[in-house]
């Protein structure tokens, strides 16, 4: 009589378990990660398919990609993780060319050692904030390294999108007059991700403000999308790197109010005390547009009428200048020149 022995199905012990080199390995114990984890929390028809690719229909307009890579640290963060983050900056990289984000791919370098559950933990809020984006996961990738060789995990992205036909916003299109606008508080993500840093931990209530632009963008072009002439989102060097790049790719200068630029009272006070300018601290989940004076009072009362846009200011114009600076009246009533930094103010930031 033969006797066929069924194979033991191996279980994934996530609450105490750690990933090892198997799990980069390509056998069974890769395939019961990514099933157990990552196939878990995306949940999808296409990763489902269990294809090394997926394919998806092209909507009629122009498409649009990104790419780009999260190292935050540390990975867990009032308000957010290096997961979330990864899902809400790539979605909004898609977004600032008015475009709807229409799928995600997630590409992980995880150290040997580091812990399931805290992976586990990240992959499960990757999947939530792209089904609450409604903007899936459908492919990706996982690579494990040796102890030493990473710092815990790092996420790499890609994004597609289509832009609306019609719409063709361009980083050179800023004009003399121009209104600048910035859909809420600055410098809340930078703060948020410095109060859990070690030797620097203080106590704030501040939080990320990490999240996905999309909806807000869509509010935006469909309040007048033909007077929006760009728009950015103002991550790494936050509000004065991106005004300073807008002014030497347009050829023009801008002119702002430090008065009108919305600056809670917590983020003010964490930033004098690390020494830092709430200009070049980085936002998630914050826009500037930049836009013609005659759009700029319905596109800021559309801003402000999405939850993403209440506290939505306009905080200054463009201006000829010949030299592209970017000028701050001060609330003092004196004026200073904003300048980008010439290297990092704050590391590690996402």
């Amino acid at each position: 009589m033969n006797v066929i022995v069924k194979p033991h199905k191996r279980r994934l012990d996530i609450r105490n378990g750690r990933v090892d080199m198997s799990h980069g390995a390509g056998g069974r114990a890769m395939g019961l990660l990514i099933e157990s984890i990552f196939h878990k929390a995306f949940d999808n028809d296409w990763l489902r398919a269990g294809n090394d690719q997926s394919a998806f229909g092209v909507e009629a307009g122009r498409m649009v990609m990104t790419t780009d890579g999260y190292v935050v640290s540390p990975l867990f963060f009032p308000g957010g993780n290096i997961g979330t983050l990864a899902v809400h900056g790539t979605i909004n990289d898609i977004a600032m060319a008015g475009a709807t984000p229409l799928y995600l791919s997630a590409s992980f370098i995880i150290e040997e050692g580091f812990p399931l559950a805290d992976l586990d933990r990240i992959a499960r809020s990757m999947g939530e904030a792209s089904r609450q984006a409604g903007v899936p996961i459908i492919t990706g990738d996982t690579k494990v390294v040796e102890r030493g060789k990473a710092d815990g995990v790092f996420i790499s992205t890609a994004g597609v999108g289509v832009v609306p036909v019609g719409l063709d916003l361009r980083s050179n299109a800023a004009c003399p007059g121009d209104a600048v606008i910035v859909s809420g508080s600055i410098g809340d993500h930078g703060v948020a991700v410095m109060s859990k840093r070690e030797n620097l931990e203080f106590e704030t209530d501040i939080v990320s403000d990490s999240a996905a632009l999309h909806g807000l963008v869509a509010a935006m072009v469909a309040a007048g999308g033909g007077h929006i002439r760009l728009m950015r989102d103002p991550t790494r060097g936050g509000i004065a790197a991106t005004l300073n790049e807008i002014a030497s790719q347009s050829g023009v200068g801008f002119r702002i109010d430090e008065e009108a630029i919305p600056l809670k009272p917590e983020v003010a006070a964490a930033c004098e005390f690390l020494g830092l300018d709430p200009l070049n601290v980085a936002n998630e989940g914050k826009l500037v547009a930049i836009v013609a004076p005659e759009g700029a009072e319905s596109i800021l009362a559309a801003m402000r009428a999405h939850p993403l846009g209440r506290d939505a200011a306009l905080i200054g114009h463009a201006v000829e200048d010949a030299n592209g600076f970017v000028q701050m009246t001060t609330s003092f009533g004196g004026g200073r020149i904003v300048d980008w930094l010439s290297g990092e103010q704050l590391p590690r930031i996402c």
